[in-house]
């Protein structure tokens, strides 16, 4: 992989700056452009990251002959027409979850990846982590027997809370952060989920939806597992990653969790319930390995490799994850559209 990869980030927030910080100063990356609604943002990145260009539409950028891959990290709600513009320019895309803010347009999305010849990857961050691809190959080999559930817990203290509140106008957080996990879900057990419920809350009077909420899946081999999530400046941080199994559990702990040897990185804790001993494995994983993921494309580019995880799944996901919602909003439990339907 000798080859230098031109680069445009659209969407100079957050996100963005997590994506930039991992991938602009490896040699084979080159930052063509940034682009973002706020100028000042704009300059800013392209001051930061030696970027070549900066504005704010990035359409005066598309068709320049050094761009290869857009990194798409601005709002939810548009995702698709940027998606548009860049495969219509014969572009790679990186784009963030969720995919979409509504069904029509996730549909349109998945439809338009579909049937372009370009490469496209939905970020789902958590495929490129190594701890969750140790705890995933551990699941694999059986060494907690056969997995019965799965507790995911995902809340934030949210301090910088007009930005969570932006967020927040596109989707309730068990929705934004909830397709991450509803897809490690379904890669952990190899099921699919067939069938959602769950609970939602408004916890603060401004929050532009209920900020907080708990997801409950049925998997079609009888594995079972819940997702909360929540963004309040009134809620306590808390993350909690645990696999049951008959024959024992997995806890994840991230290294920033750890009340001792952060060093050592992240913590995964296997339980053999035959025995009664614990086996510990420190994992010196990057929580959010952009470059890793970048790499993902890449070789999707270069050697016509799978995405990971490919388009159906990450698809399924953002559908399990807009059921959830409307099962919540009904207060009832809603069946999942099978493959043969997305």
């Amino acid at each position: 992989m000798n080859r230098q990869y031109g680069i445009m980030l659209v969407g100079c927030g957050h996100i963005g700056k997590e994506h930039m910080d991992d991938i602009y100063y490896r040699d084979n990356i080159q930052m063509i452009a940034v682009a973002d609604r706020n100028p000042e943002s704009a300059a800013a990145f392209a001051r930061r990251y030696h970027a070549k260009r900066f504005g704010t539409d990035y359409r005066e950028f598309l068709n320049d002959p050094e761009l290869d891959i857009v990194i798409i990290a601005s709002y939810a709600d548009s995702h698709l027409p940027i998606l548009r513009d860049c495969l219509r320019a014969g572009l790679h895309v990186l784009c963030e979850k969720p995919i979409a803010s509504d069904p029509e347009d996730g549909r349109a999305f998945y439809d338009l990846v579909r049937s372009s010849h370009s490469k496209v990857l939905v970020a789902h961050i958590l495929r490129h982590n190594r701890s969750y691809q140790t705890v995933a190959e551990l699941i694999r080999q059986g060494a907690i027997g056969e997995l019965k559930l799965m507790r995911m817990i995902q809340n934030h203290h949210a301090l910088d809370w007009p930005r969570y509140k932006r967020l927040m106008e596109d989707c309730p957080p068990f929705v934004d952060c909830g397709v991450h996990y509803l897809d490690v879900m379904q890669w952990f057990s190899g099921s699919r989920i067939t069938q959602v419920g769950g609970f939602s809350t408004r916890l603060d009077a401004d929050s532009p939806c209920e900020n907080h909420g708990v997801i409950n899946v049925w998997l079609e081999n009888g594995c079972m597992g819940y997702y909360e999530a929540g963004w309040s400046p009134n809620l306590s941080s808390m993350n909690v990653k645990e696999f049951v199994g008959n024959k024992g559990h997995i806890t994840l702990t991230l290294k920033a969790f750890r009340h001792d040897n952060q060093e050592e990185g992240d913590l995964i804790s296997l339980y053999s319930s035959s025995t009664g001993e614990y086996r510990t494995i420190n994992v010196p994983a990057k929580y959010k390995d952009m470059y890793a993921q970048l790499m993902t494309l890449i070789r999707m580019i270069e050697e016509d490799a799978d995405a990971i995880p490919t388009l159906q799944e990450a698809f399924s996901a953002f559908c399990v994850a807009l059921t959830a919602k409307e099962a919540i909003a009904g207060q009832k439990i809603l069946p999942c559209p099978s493959p043969d339907v997305l």
